[in-house]
């Protein structure tokens, strides 16, 4: 059955590619990006895709009250809050501020527009059969070192969706997790460049040549860059259907290194 989704993030990436695969299929799409000059440029490919009768491109940028207010008032079925931004580098030296601002955009605002439409939909009796979706992270379920600001966020997205299906299974209303590996959109790589922006050899003590050359042996091997389309894919069946996994993590390899990684944290010692 047809479904209206409303995807945060869709500029690029996962939200793009997904969005378009699921308007294929017959979804009707509210795709909505962070800021202005996103809007022309998505709505032109749409136009060229021939999905103008199917994706309406719209600016949702969430540190903005009156675009979470309008957001609101669209009809939808599902909201799946793919936006995001990561910071990375050593947590004993990042900046607080930058802290702050990572879990503002990836645990407060999804939270304030999951807050605001899970009430509307409840006060006009329209909850049953609704859905949320949160894009989280491998890095929700496992914590690496130069990478615990970003994936403690989704640590936080971890425990707020498992409340959020138990507080809102009276009302019919659905949540998942989705969980990609180290998918290659330019998302990790652009994440990892963000803490020599403010590292600074003469007041901070990490080796920046230690640190980049970390991150690049890592994006170097055939799981720090696999193939997107594999998670795009599993999204535009996921994201639209009425029944699944509350979490789904891809690939399963990966699924099965988290489950690991979660068992040996038990004999874990200091």
């Amino acid at each position: 059955m047809s479904k209206t989704i409303l995807i945060t993030g869709s500029a690029g990436g996962f939200g793009h590619g997904a969005a378009i695969g699921m308007a294929r299929n017959g979804h009707k799409i509210i795709a909505t990006v962070h800021v202005a000059s996103q809007v022309t440029p998505l709505r032109e490919e749409v136009e060229r895709l021939g999905l103008k009768d199917r994706i309406k491109v719209a600016r949702l940028d969430l540190t903005d009250p009156y675009d979470i207010d309008q957001a609101v008032t669209w009809d939808y079925d599902i909201l799946w809050n793919n936006a995001g931004m990561g910071e990375a580098g050593p947590v004993w030296e990042i900046p607080i501020d930058l802290v702050r601002k990572n879990f503002d955009v990836n645990v407060f605002l999804p939270l304030v527009l999951t807050q605001r439409v899970v009430r509307k939909w409840i006060d006009e009796g329209s909850a049953r059969g609704k859905k949320v979706v949160f894009t989280s992270s491998m890095g929700g379920l496992f914590t690496p070192a130069n990478w615990g600001t970003y994936v403690s966020t989704k640590h936080a997205l971890e425990s707020i969706a498992e409340a959020l299906q138990q507080e809102l299974a009276s009302y019919g209303i659905k949540i998942q997790t989705i969980n990609p590996g180290a998918y290659y959109t330019g998302y990790n790589e652009t994440m990892a460049d963000n803490p020599f922006r403010w590292l600074d050899p003469k007041k901070h003590l990490t080796d920046l040549a230690a640190l980049r050359k970390g991150f690049d042996d890592f994006f170097a091997t055939p799981e720090g860059r696999m193939d997107a389309r594999e998670m795009i894919d599993t999204m535009i069946e996921v994201v639209p259907a009425d029944t699944g996994k509350f979490r789904n993590v891809m690939p399963k390899k990966i699924e099965d290194m988290l489950k690991q990684h979660q068992i040996q944290a038990w004999e874990n010692q200091i």
